[in-house]
C-alpha cells in the first residue's frame, strides 16, 4: 500500500489564508470599526497570494525579491490586524483566529527564509 504524498504547494497555502482571511472578515459585525477592519484585512490578507504569483514570472532577482518583500509586508499587516481583532473580541470565538495567525507566523517565516536566500544569491551572482 502506498502513501500519498502531499506536494507542497506555497501558491495553494496562500490561496487557503486569504480565504480563510476572508471568512474572518466576513465575520466581523458591520460597525463602523467591523467595517474599516474588514476592509484593511480583506486588502493585506489577500494581497500575498497574488503578488507571490506576480513573483513567479518576476523579470529579474531583484523584481522577485521585491516582490517576496511585498509578500511579507502585507503578511504582517495581516497578522496585527488579526491581532486587533483577536484583544478587541469583534468576533465571539477568538480561538479560531489563533490558527490563522498561527499560519500568518509561519508564512511570514517562510517569506523571510526566502527573502535572505534570495539576497544571498543575488549578492553571489552580482
Amino acid at each position: 500500500m502506498s502513501k500519498e504524498v502531499k506536494v507542497y504547494d506555497l501558491e495553494d497555502r496562500l490561496i487557503e489564508f486569504a480565504v480563510r482571511v476572508i471568512r474572518t472578515a466576513e465575520s466581523l459585525p458591520r460597525t463602523r470599526s467591523g467595517k474599516h477592519i474588514s476592509s484593511q484585512l480583506i486588502r493585506c490578507g489577500t494581497s500575498p497570494a497574488a503578488n507571490y504569483g506576480e513573483a513567479q514570472s518576476a523579470e529579474s532577482r531583484s523584481d522577485f525579491i521585491h516582490k517576496i518583500k511585498i509578500c511579507l509586508k502585507e503578511l504582517r499587516e495581516a497578522r496585527v490586524w488579526l491581532n486587533i481583532i483577536i484583544r478587541s473580541k469583534l468576533v465571539k470565538q477568538t480561538s479560531r483566529l489563533e490558527g490563522l495567525v498561527k499560519e500568518a507566523n509561519e508564512l511570514i517565516s517562510i517569506f523571510v527564509k526566502s527573502v535572505k536566500t534570495a539576497e544571498q544569491q543575488d549578492r553571489k551572482t552580482s
